[in-house]
């Protein structure tokens, strides 16, 4: 296992660099000069002069990125022009937000979407399945903005059961902090609940016509057994490609539920970040959500060979 997980590690290096080169790309293509931003309003030729130095802008664009690129190997993502933060203390403040916010989601997506794919694909063609199905189609037709403000309306303006908006740590209140993030958390489930029904659904098609079902069917297994030990354990491995591929885009940021209910997370930030320039916020965000997805199909493989011991031999 631990030379697998190194071989993974050194596949992800190209990748790696490839996601850098296309985030300093996306710099340069976007309109506006960041020097005359930081220069303030007097634009002193000094200061211009200065600043371009102190950030290689006058060099050539492929020593701009050899300089970035061991800059952000140390840590250094640079400063923020709207707070003149190190971008990389905002992603440490507003990174446990998010991380926070995806896990509540993805609990809440996982007890709704796996049970549900599990029933529909055994009581596949009765009332069940169509339910199931329709309530996946629901969940995935709902816009997260429409469902967010209709729970508001009614969960916090009418009923007075959760706060509408607004963040609090849960290191300075643990339960106070599960209030405000159950709104948000399951307006992001629902969504990610359909979307592993029918995938769940599609793969226990599969494993419940497979030989090994039947085999265990036929030697007397009760059909809870059945359907747990040896359908649903089989049918996770895709279900896991797509709940880690769906938890790297949580990560990402919920730009629209976290505007709603404003949560200060990592949408929030890059929303800020574009509509004031501050290009190096935006680069650093980009990097650590390629970062991200990048851990989140490591963490895949590994479930793969834990799930299935076929794939531990080879």
């Amino acid at each position: 296992m631990l030379g697998f997980i190194l071989r993974r590690l050194l596949i992800a290096i190209p990748t790696i660099l490839m996601i850098s080169v296309f985030v300093f790309s996306l710099q340069k293509l976007l309109p506006g000069d960041p020097v005359l931003a930081m220069a303030g309003e007097e634009r002193d030729p000094a200061t211009i002069a200065f600043l371009r130095q102190k950030y290689h802008l006058n060099d050539p664009v492929p020593v701009q990125y050899v300089h970035w690129v061991l800059n952000a190997a140390r840590g250094d993502l640079g400063i923020s022009l709207r707070t003149n933060q190190p971008v990389l203390q905002l992603i440490e403040e507003k990174l446990p937000v998010t991380i926070q916010l995806a896990i509540m989601a993805m609990i809440v997506a996982l007890v709704i979407g796996l049970p549900a794919g599990v029933l529909s694909a055994y009581r596949r063609n009765t009332w069940v399945d169509w339910l199931s199905n329709a309530v996946a189609l629901s969940g995935l037709s709902i816009p997260n903005f429409w469902l967010g403000i209709m729970l508001i309306l009614l969960v916090s303006v009418r009923l007075g059961w959760l706060p509408a908006s607004g963040y609090v740590s849960p290191w300075v209140d643990p339960w106070r902090s599960i209030e405000t993030m159950l709104m948000p958390a399951f307006v992001l489930g629902t969504g990610l609940a359909a979307s592993l029904m029918r995938h769940t659904r599609s793969a226990m098609l599969g494993v419940l016509k497979s030989d090994y079902v039947r085999t265990a069917r036929a030697k007397g297994l009760s059909e809870r057994t059945v359907l747990i030990k040896h359908a649903l354990r089989n049918a996770l491995v895709p279900v896991v490609t797509v709940t880690t591929l769906l938890f790297g885009e949580l990560l990402g940021g919920a730009v629209l539920t976290e505007q709603i209910f404003t949560i200060p997370g990592f949408g929030k930030l890059v929303v800020d970040a574009v509509f004031t320039r501050d290009y190096a916020v935006v680069q650093g965000i980009v990097l650590c959500t390629g970062v991200a997805f990048i851990a989140m199909n490591l963490l895949a493989d590994i479930a793969y060979r834990l799930l299935n011991p076929r794939m531990r031999d080879q």
